[in-house]
């Protein structure tokens, strides 16, 4: 296991933090991301405001790899959905372990959606990643989150309620998950229970919709006053009028655990300086 123990050191930091920017919105949005077209430019912003770690599908690992810094750690995205605009995409695998060891990845990425159709489909997925991953000695990184993500918590809550997510998460943990990513339940004490779903895998909290500055930075100190290590946040940073800002401002809360508020002004000061 000595393999995945040296790739984990990476993908948690050793204040034992994980700050992820998800750029890999382009194999899953159902419109065009604007902010993406330029993923060099992305990558250097959010390694510059301290994401120790970049989420990519294999397709852009080549183009934004000069970006990097010699200690930037990336997870290669395996998963993508076919029919992104529905309100359960199916999600399809894109990729393999192996393809991950050869770009260089230091973890790679799994979205899983539970419920319908699919979902043994997805299950019988996610375990042979994870046995993969195990033989392999590379990190995975499960997405435990509501089946769509392009729409806000509070719609996706009220349609497929809190026990959604506590299943998923404690599933991804119970088939071999080193990190766990899942969304904001609505409020601290839900996310809590998350946490404790996982007994000891890492969680990260997944940026989801986009959302004004202070909401996504109250959030951020509520997950980890829970429990959780970090963060792995897509639209709410390169959507952002500025990428380093506001990766910035998040490596606060998580790293130096500064106050959502102080982080605020702090980004606001940035913003108009």
């Amino acid at each position: 296991m000595t393999g995945k123990a040296m790739r984990l050191k990476r993908v948690i930091d050793p204040a034992g933090v994980s700050v992820i920017c998800a750029l890999d919105h382009g194999m899953t949005s159902p419109t065009f991301l604007e902010p993406l077209a330029d993923i060099t430019a992305r990558a250097a912003e959010t390694v510059a405001g301290g994401a120790n770690v970049i989420m990519m599908s294999k397709g852009m690992i080549t183009i934004a790899e000069p970006a990097f810094s010699p200690t930037t750690s990336l997870a290669l995205l395996l998963s993508a959905s076919a029919s992104p605009g529905g309100d359960r995409p199916e999600i399809v695998q894109i990729a393999e372990v192996e393809e991950a060891l050869i770009l260089g990845a230091d973890a790679v990425v799994l979205f899983t959606a539970l419920g319908g159709d699919t979902e043994a489909s997805m299950i019988e997925i996610l375990s042979s990643v994870g046995r993969e991953c195990a033989a392999l000695g590379m990190p995975f990184i499960a997405e435990a989150e509501f089946p769509t993500t392009y729409a806000s918590v509070e719609e996706l809550k009220d349609l497929y309620g809190f026990e959604y997510l506590r299943r998923n998460v404690r599933l991804c943990a119970e088939l071999g998950a080193d990190i766990v990513k899942t969304n904001w339940p609505g409020d601290a004490e839900g996310f809590g229970k998350l946490v404790e779903a996982t007994n000891g895998v890492p969680v990260v909290l997944a940026g989801g919709s986009r959302l004004e500055d202070a909401e996504l930075l109250t959030r951020m100190e509520h997950a980890v006053t829970a429990g959780a290590i970090g963060c792995s946040v897509g639209r709410n940073i390169f959507m952002h009028r500025s990428p380093e800002a506001i990766t910035r401002a998040l490596s606060r809360v998580i790293r130096e655990r500064w106050s959502a508020d102080k982080a605020v002004a702090a980004l606001q000061e940035e913003l108009t300086t």
